[in-house]
């Protein structure tokens, strides 16, 4: 309760300093202009001796009378125009004071009826024990219990994917090889710790992120995602037939609806193969048709700009409805940064990297284009 007594008593210091100077202002200027008042009469008084006195003559005299006078009421005017302005400078007080008092009043009172002065500080031990819903003291707890037992391998395999998620690269490489060190490989934990060293490179497949991908193939040759990063790996090293040897069985053991398989299609015909007729052959989302095109080649550029951005938008409201699409995201952020729309290019990239949130290929595209997205290092 001390330290209410104490804000109190600095709240309304502050107050009296804050309506201080308008009652000061107003008791000084009528002061000064009282005297003021009574030298100009005294001077006519002393005019009027002098003239009795012969001191100087008569034309003199009026023209000093006439200035004095004109100079007395200019004085007498200017106090009674203080007078009235005292009562506006009391408002103004007033309502400082209000506005000083009532805010921290009101707080006060809140908090009283709603808070628990009397309740104390929890320790960082309370919390800890139960963290309830609390993401950052759930993991502040598993950090503590992995500093106290570092042997913990389910500890290290818990926290790893969570700190990539959080984009805190370096804990997640760490945690990835000290979970793979004490339980062993497996498929998921070696692709987890590739690509935590692609988005640690900008999205760069490093020679030391491919060799782990390529442990993960030997443990689950079928799996799409490391034979993905295996492939881009080989595209971004200038190796391209290796690069499409990759890409091409991963289109052959793949279902043809499978959500990947137009960006698969994509790095086949990049690195100079032929897409397998019937697999995923349809335009990209957002692409447009020969007859779009056509039509297109006829129009105002006005119209033709709305026509991309009718186009756009519509792939944008496709992605809301079925956001599974990693290819779909990569080619709306690309249109809206094409069309200048900076804010919506790194709103879709936050919405594409909610759903692809291990995707290297949306991180090198983020830095690729400048787009600043939190949790992605520029």
């Amino acid at each position: 309760m001390v330290l209410w007594i104490i804000l109190a008593a600095l709240t309304a210091a502050v107050a009296a300093i804050l309506i201080l100077p308008f009652a000061r202002a107003t008791k000084t200027a009528s002061v000064d202009r009282a005297g003021e008042v009574a030298v100009y009469r005294d001077q006519l008084a002393e005019l009027d001796r002098d003239r009795a006195q012969g001191l100087i003559n008569a034309e003199e005299a009026e023209y000093a009378r006439a200035e004095i006078g004109r100079r007395l009421l200019a004085a007498a005017g200017a106090g009674e125009g203080r007078e009235t302005a005292a009562p506006k400078a009391r408002k103004y007080a007033l309502a400082t004071a209000v506005v000083t008092m009532v805010p921290p009043v009101v707080g006060l009172c809140l908090y009283l009826a709603l808070g628990n002065p009397g309740l104390p500080d929890q320790p960082l031990e309370a919390r800890l024990a139960n963290p309830g819903n609390n993401v950052a003291l759930l993991v502040a707890k598993a950090e503590r219990h992995l500093a106290e037992n570092p042997k913990d391998g389910a500890g290290w395999d818990l926290l790893a994917p969570i700190y990539f998620r959080s984009m805190r690269l370096g804990d997640a490489e760490l945690a990835y090889r000290n979970a793979i060190r004490i339980l062993g490989p497996n498929p998921v934990r070696l692709a987890g710790l590739g690509e935590t060293l692609v988005a640690s490179n900008d999205g760069i497949v490093t020679e030391d992120a491919r060799s782990v991908f390529e442990q993960a193939m030997k443990l689950d040759p079928d799996n799409p995602r490391s034979r993905f990063y295996v492939g881009l790996g080989f595209e971004q090293a200038g190796r391209a037939a290796e690069a499409r040897a990759q890409f091409e069985a991963i289109a052959k053991g793949s279902p043809p609806d499978a959500p990947w398989m137009q960006l698969v299609n994509q790095h086949i015909a990049k690195n100079g193969g032929t897409i397998t007729p019937g697999r995923d052959t349809a335009p990209a989302p957002g692409n447009p048709s020969p007859a779009d095109v056509a039509a297109a080649e006829n129009m105002s550029r006005g119209d033709r700009q709305a026509m991309i951005r009718g186009m756009v938008d519509s792939l944008a409201e496709r992605l809301k409805q079925d956001p599974n699409n990693l290819e779909g995201w990569v080619r709306l952020i690309r249109s809206y940064s094409v069309l200048g729309d900076k804010p919506k290019a790194e709103e879709a990239l936050k919405s594409g990297l909610k759903q692809f949130p291990s995707s290297g290929e949306l991180v090198a595209l983020a830095n690729e284009m400048g787009l600043a997205v939190e949790g992605v290092a520029q």
